[in-house]
């Protein structure tokens, strides 16, 4: 594990720790350190086909750290009383009887393409990344900073990875079958990065390739905490902003910089000699050669390099950081990548993203929703008029909902964290078109209907990327874990 020790930082809860930036992947040659084989062996069971089983090619998830609202997105309640309503509206989809909120009009217009989950449900109301996005089966809140833990679980992506890995005897691809967009998580904020996207039991060979951001934004985001005001890129870039391929294309410009280098040198080496040095060493150098010819080959770049598309398709994505980060998929996805994740995270503050416990209605209506929508709907257009759509995965995850009851106290008042009821959406690749699973009660505080869990969701993604969601992994200890846990299948979401 490679550490560079911080400043202490703040929670969006209060607490305090000291900031672990566990740096996955840099080496000389920037990721070379995913090349490291993983301490167990995961093994994916032949799995019997069955409804859209194998649709899928190929998955863009999205990932909304800090929760969105269900009130205020897919489970409006137009009927509630104010407090649980607040200042939004619910508007008509194109699927007859659907409403969602009036700040998603052009989601509205391809509602008829869409599967919305309006009844998932844990019991775990954190930031939990690891548990939204792996099979782990609780949210351990002291590993949940450290993506480098040895008990956390693999990433869906990183899993879908080792599987291809196995299916092709280990032939390295043309192009990084898992990339994530558009920085490393949590390494632009002031919390310590969070576990979650990493190839954790697997090793770091699994990890996500990462891009790397690193201009300014060209707008003031609306404030988070009053005064705190800052240029957030996801509100708004210059077109000649680009992605990079992180610390392969970075050069240091300072002492300090050097300095930092040296110290992670000096950890990669302990590191190396801590490995067996005979055949493990010799895997670990071809693969770090591989993936460094990965990363420096035109093909990579080409793909990542959104400013080859017309300005007016740029344009309809949104001139965002999230916006060139999904069209940055949809090119990925066409160059062969198997799996592509855009991470919408904290910028700034602690307190960020779609974590509105401060200024809800501020960020909501001038920021996160008309970005969302005009960045959502324009990808899912795209990716049908190219004919990507119908084996392209699209996932929205996060890692809760909202409490029904607003608070009123903090200016532009508040939604806390609640998982006992929340939504999401999805798309292609084998989900229903114009479906609306589960029911919430009327404040959206509850379940009634059709209880889902976050693992069905992975389990059900995993079915129609053509893997057997009850495969299974070996911990450290060589014990068999599955995939997703308890997740399971559901065919609801299937249409």
């Amino acid at each position: 594990m490679l550490r560079l020790l911080g400043n202490q930082k703040t929670f969006c809860d209060g607490r305090t720790r000291r900031d672990l930036l566990h740096i996955g992947g840099l080496g000389v040659f920037g990721l070379a350190l995913h090349a490291i084989p993983g301490p167990g062996q995961a093994q994916a069971r032949p799995a019997t086909p069955g409804q859209k089983f194998g649709q899928a090619k190929s998955c863009i998830l999205i990932y909304k750290y800090g929760s969105p609202p269900q009130h205020e997105t897919f489970d409006p309640k137009p009927l509630a009383p104010v407090e649980i309503q607040g200042e939004m509206k619910a508007i008509r989809t194109s699927v007859p009887g659907v409403q969602i909120g009036d700040h998603l009009p052009r989601i509205a217009r391809i509602m008829d393409r869409l599967t919305v989950v309006r009844s998932l449900t844990h019991r775990f109301p954190l930031h939990g990344t690891v548990y939204a996005l792996t099979g782990s089966p609780d949210v351990d809140t002291r590993i949940e900073s450290q993506p480098r833990n040895p008990r956390q679980w693999p990433f869906i992506g990183s899993l879908v990875d080792y599987v291809e890995d196995r299916r092709t005897n280990g032939i390295m691809p043309g192009i990084p079958r898992n990339i994530a967009l558009p920085f490393p998580m949590g390494s632009k904020n002031e919390i310590p990065p969070l576990a979650g996207p990493y190839g954790a039991m697997l090793g770091m060979r699994y990890d996500p390739v990462y891009t790397s951001f690193t201009a300014a934004g060209t707008s003031k985001a609306p404030d988070i905490v009053a005064g705190r005001g800052f240029h957030d890129p996801l509100f708004g870039i210059k077109s000649t902003d680009r992605l990079d391929l992180g610390e392969a294309a970075l050069v240091e410009k300072d002492s300090a910089q050097l300095e930092l280098r040296r110290s992670l040198l000096t950890q990669f080496n302990h590191a190396r000699r801590a490995v067996d040095l005979s055949e493990r060493m010799q895997i670990f150098t071809q693969q770090q050669q591989t993936a460094y010819s990965l990363l420096t080959s035109g093909k990579v770049h080409d793909a990542l390099d959104y400013t080859r598309e017309p300005m007016r398709v740029r344009d309809q994505y949104g001139m965002t950081l999230f916006g060139q980060s999904c069209l940055a998929a949809r090119r990925l996805i066409e160059a062969g990548t198997k799996f592509v994740t855009v991470i919408w995270d904290a910028y700034g503050l602690n307190a960020g993203s779609w974590d509105t416990h401060h200024n809800h209605y501020g960020r909501l209506k001038n920021f996160l929703l008309p970005v969302f929508d005009q960045t959502f709907s324009s990808l899912i257009l795209d990716l049908e008029q190219r004919g990507l759509l119908d084996e392209t995965l699209v996932l929205v995850l996060s890692e809760h909902g909202r409490t029904p009851r607003i608070d009123s106290k903090p200016l532009g008042a508040g939604r806390d964290h609640w998982s006992r009821a929340y939504s999401q959406v999805y798309a292609g690749g084998g989900m229903g078109r114009g479906v609306v699973v589960g029911r919430t009660d009327k404040h959206a505080g509850d379940v009634e209907e059709t209880p889902i869990s976050p693992k069905d969701i992975l389990a059900t993604a995993f079915h129609l990327l053509g893997i057997d969601p009850e495969s299974t992994f070996a911990d450290p200890t060589g014990r068999p874990l599955p995939f997703t846990g308890t997740g399971l299948l559901r065919p609801e979401l299937l249409g």
